[in-house]
């Protein structure tokens, strides 16, 4: 049943009022904030550069107050998004308002609005109305769920209110309107697309609240369908555990692996919405140039695609030299050479100084081979340098003792085989003085002595010890074991080579650099981290996750994909399964989703027409009941007429309200084609998109479909989607999949001469 008109004049003013009171805590805080930047300045001024316990002591309180001012400031226009009444047991029933920030009185310590993160919150998105109960550290708080009511605030002022089970929408007209659906997800969803990934936390769905909130130690994956929220999920899932955790998580603990620039561009907004930051956000290349410290140009995953795009042949030695460099075979490869480095590292050699031995090779081959066995090679090297180094101070004055001996002997010899004169007592001394020399020079070759042995030791290139492996017939053979058809270690051999000699470097052999640098060397400092986000993930390969787990502490994932998105097939994953048994043995949370936010019903069953092609048989996505129009198919003949077509789709989508048109196109080449011949014919201005972009306004842009994965648009152009463009292939199912799952409203499917199998 609707709720009375009071109720609605009720809220209104409550809106007001909490606005009014947040105005006045945003000037006590701006005050606040004003004498600590005072006070700030003074000290330093004070302290002439010298340290300052009671400067650097209001330089945290000025972070900690700067950022509460900067939430209340964000907060004001919409303060909170929902409503919730509960009564616990014994306990008069409350009203509690959920905002994005929890907002608290300075004066009386209240809580006037809850935190979405705080554990009552979890009330509005995953319970129904009700006997029921929240989750606390210590246990659980019964009692009955009694209103759930959710606000549309625009520029401060509430146009909508809705009360969850009727599903009614409150206008102040007094409109209603039935629906089998959620009509403040279906007003949100209906907004055009920004340019930025927005934060979600008004409409968080059942589903995706229980991937947020689920614990951070164990893996978790999540299956998502195209438009099922993933990328929203994972982001917010960070903003929950580093309020739930923030004692042991800050945001410098945690990475995020995108797929590539564009796409940290697109979610750059959301952590920071959120009252997140220093988070690193990388794509996997350059995660691994920071960690390797290399130089030269990576030959990216996403250049390699558009060279499997654009040849003729579908499967070749390019896949094939990156399936077999992604797979847990190659790791046992280098799990074998690296096994051989060590048996080659055993062969020791004594310690010595000045002919004295000091540690003899036995010790330093039991020390490595046994004692620190469970380090990587040089990080043993390592330890058992420090080790001598200690050890060196105990064994010094038996070494100078016995150095000692020789001369007092000599000394003695003298005494009694030479009668005493000035030349007697001066060769003493000088023997003397030769023996103090002696004893520094112990002392000083003996530091010396253990640097340049661990020195030497040591492996200072981990690439150079890759083209070693490929390189040595003998070495190869010995850990490869037959299990690689000798022309395609000749392919990988010679396309090492090649690109070495250009300055280039793999993004597969990245893989490999890096394990082998993780395993002689350990992971560098400042690139472990308590919980990591992979997303797209469908893209990376088994030996990629293999390598990024040294870096997890206590394998705290949070990966997101959709295998039916996996157009790097000859590399990524295509079965989580598989996954979770070979690199997470066993020892994983997998969630699926199904149910589809972005598209409207039309557009994702078009999409699934494809999806259903696929061989990996996944669940379609189900839209959620948000009709609109039925996607278009346009046969056009020439460029001329494409443009004309292209224009007439763009003033119809600006007539609506609609902004944002991507012209998509099957591989780059094809886009800077497009872009020559739309600079004659639109009316448009045109952006091409290509893969180091990392700022770009998605208004009316050309973009490959590769890039466009995680990305949506108000209106999705493709382009000549033909038999010879879209084939009956799996990479082409894929391909296409992914470009029909963009569009949030409007979708054309153009095509020349003879439309696609795929879509028919």
């Amino acid at each position: 049943m609707a709720i009375e008109k009071s109720d609605f004049q009720f809220e209104k003013k409550r809106l007001k009022d909490t606005k009014t009171w947040i105005q006045k805590e945003i000037h006590l805080a701006d005050e606040n904030d004003n004498e600590l930047k005072k006070k700030i300045a003074e000290l330093k001024k004070e302290s002439r550069g010298r340290y300052s316990e009671e400067l650097e002591t209001s330089q945290k309180l000025y972070e900690i107050t700067h950022k509460n001012l900067e939430k209340y400031i964000e907060a004001e226009d919409q303060p909170y998004f929902a409503r919730i009444d509960f009564k616990e047991k014994r306990k008069d029933n409350e009203s509690f308002y959920i905002g994005k920030f929890g907002l608290g009185d300075s004066k009386t310590g209240d809580e006037i609005v809850i935190d979405w993160r705080a554990p009552i919150a979890d009330l509005y998105y995953s319970k129904t109305q009700g006997e029921t109960s929240y989750e606390i550290p210590d246990g659980f708080i019964d009692g009955e769920l009694t209103l759930k009511r959710k606000f549309l605030i625009r520029d401060g002022v509430l146009t909508d209110a809705f009360d969850e089970g009727i599903n009614e929408i409150i206008l102040k007209s007094g409109d209603n309107e039935n629906s089998l659906t959620d009509e403040f997800l279906k007003i949100n969803l209906e907004e055009s697309v920004s340019s930025k990934l927005k934060d979600v936390v008004a409409t968080i769905q059942k589903e995706q609240n229980d991937i947020i909130r689920a614990g951070k130690n164990l893996p978790l994956i999540v299956q998502g369908s195209a438009g099922s929220g993933k990328t929203t999920i994972a982001l917010h899932r960070l903003a929950y555990l580093l309020y739930k955790y923030n004692k042991t998580l800050s945001g410098k603990d945690i990475l995020v692996i995108a797929p590539n620039k564009l796409f940290l561009d697109y979610i750059s907004m959301v952590l920071p919405s959120l009252g997140i930051d220093k988070v690193m956000q990388l794509t996997f290349e350059e995660l691994a140039v920071k960690t390797l410290q290399i130089k030269g140009k990576v030959l990216t995953k996403d250049k390699k695609l558009s060279a499997v795009i654009e040849s003729k042949e579908k499967q070749n030695y390019l896949t094939e030299s990156s399936r077999l460099k992604g797979s847990l075979l190659y790791k046992t490869i280098l799990d074998r050479y690296i096994r051989y480095i060590e048996i080659q590292d055993a062969e020791t050699e004594d310690i010595k100084v000045d002919g004295i031995t000091i540690f003899k090779a036995a010790e330093i081959k039991r020390l490595f081979i046994k004692d620190m066995a469970h380090l990587p090679l040089d990080k043993r090297k390592d330890e058992i340098k420090r080790y001598f180094k200690i050890k060196i101070k105990e064994r010094l004055p038996e070494l100078i003792e016995k150095m000692s001996f020789n001369y007092e002997y000599i000394i003695a010899r003298i005494k009694k085989t030479v009668e005493d004169s000035p030349d007697r007592r001066k060769k003493i001394i000088e023997i003397y003085d030769e023996r103090d020399a002696k004893k520094k020079q112990i002392i000083k070759l003996s530091k010396e002595g253990i640097e340049e042995y661990f020195e030497k030791w040591k492996h200072s290139d981990t690439k150079a010890l890759l083209h070693k492996m490929l390189k040595d017939e003998e070495i190869l053979e010995k850990v490869a074991e037959k299990s690689v058809p000798k022309n395609l270690w000749e392919y990988v051999i010679n396309e090492f080579e090649s690109n070495n000699e250009k300055g280039i470097i793999d993004s597969d052999d990245l893989t490999t650099i890096m394990y082998l640098k993780f395993k002689i060397e350990g992971v560098p400092e400042g690139f472990t981290f308590r919980h990591i986000v992979i997303d797209e993930a469908q893209d990376y390969s088994a030996f990629q996750y293999a390598v990024i787990k040294n870096m997890a502490l206590n394998d705290s994932f949070t990966i997101v994909g959709d295998t039916g998105q996996g157009i790097y097939y000859y590399k990524g994953i295509n079965s989580w399964e598989k996954l979770i048994k070979d690199v997470f043995n066993d020892s994983a949370n997998y969630v699926q989703l199904t149910q589809s936010y972005r598209s409207t019903v039309e557009i994702i069953d078009f999409a699934n027409k494809v999806l259903s092609k696929q061989e990996n048989c996944l669940e379609p996505a189900k839209p959620v009941l948000r009709h609109g129009k039925e996607p278009e198919i346009i046969q056009f003949k020439g460029n001329k007429e494409f443009a004309k077509t292209l224009d007439d789709i763009v003033k119809m989508c600006e007539e609506s309200g609609k902004q944002n048109v991507a012209v998509i196109g099957r591989t780059y080449e094809e886009c800077k084609y497009i872009n020559t011949f739309l600079k004659k014919h639109s009316s448009y201005k045109w952006d091409i998109i290509k893969d180091t972009d990392k700022n770009v306004k998605l208004e009316k842009i050309i973009i490959p479909s590769y890039m466009t994965k995680g990305l949506e648009f108000d209106c999705s152009v493709i382009y000549n989607c033909n038999e010879k463009n879209y084939g009956e292939n799996e990479l082409d199912k894929k391909i296409l999949y992914v470009a029909l799952t963009r569009a949030l409203h409007l979708e054309y499917v153009c095509f020349e001469d003879k439309i696609s199998p795929l879509i028919i």
